[in-house]
């Protein structure tokens, strides 16, 4: 998990990280620590296409949770999304989540059309989001209601 997400994170632009993980952070950010409510992985003969999670976020309302998909940028549109995304919401539902959260940057062109696809529905902006390097790329907050 940690070689695919910082993979993302070093070709850029489709993820708001921008510090590579080590394994020990993905188990901590990802699996087992306090925020984490779900995760799951996407695999194939050819190994790990992608893996999404549902975590806490204290910034959000009770009952919320943040959701992240982490696909290989070369095994996009390749269905595992969409697989990902049944057994999360199942999951979720029975945590006891009842919105989910997207918030993506605003130039991911194939993470809004991801969540688009899957029917969140935007509720907030900000355009003025920047990343370390000062680069501003806005993003956009979608809820997805279970």
């Amino acid at each position: 998990m940690a070689a695919l997400l910082n993979r993302i994170i070093a070709i850029g632009g489709t993820t708001a990280h921008e510090a590579p993980f080590t394994p020990e952070a993905i188990i901590t950010h990802y699996i087992a620590g306090d925020e984490p409510i779900c995760c799951h992985l996407a695999e194939d003969e050819q190994g790990l296409i992608g893996f999404q999670s549902v975590g806490h976020n204290a910034a959000l309302p009770e009952g919320w949770g943040d959701i992240g998909t982490f696909v290989a940028s070369d095994r996009q549109r390749t269905g595992a999304g969409r697989a990902l995304f049944a057994v999360t919401m199942t999951a979720a539902r029975g945590a006891g989540v009842t919105v989910l959260n997207a918030t993506i940057r605003a130039d991911n062109a194939p993470g809004l059309g991801y969540y688009a696809r899957r029917g969140f529905v935007d509720y907030a902006e900000d355009p003025d989001f920047r990343l370390k390097s000062g680069a501003r790329v806005g993003r956009v907050s979608r809820r997805f209601d279970l």
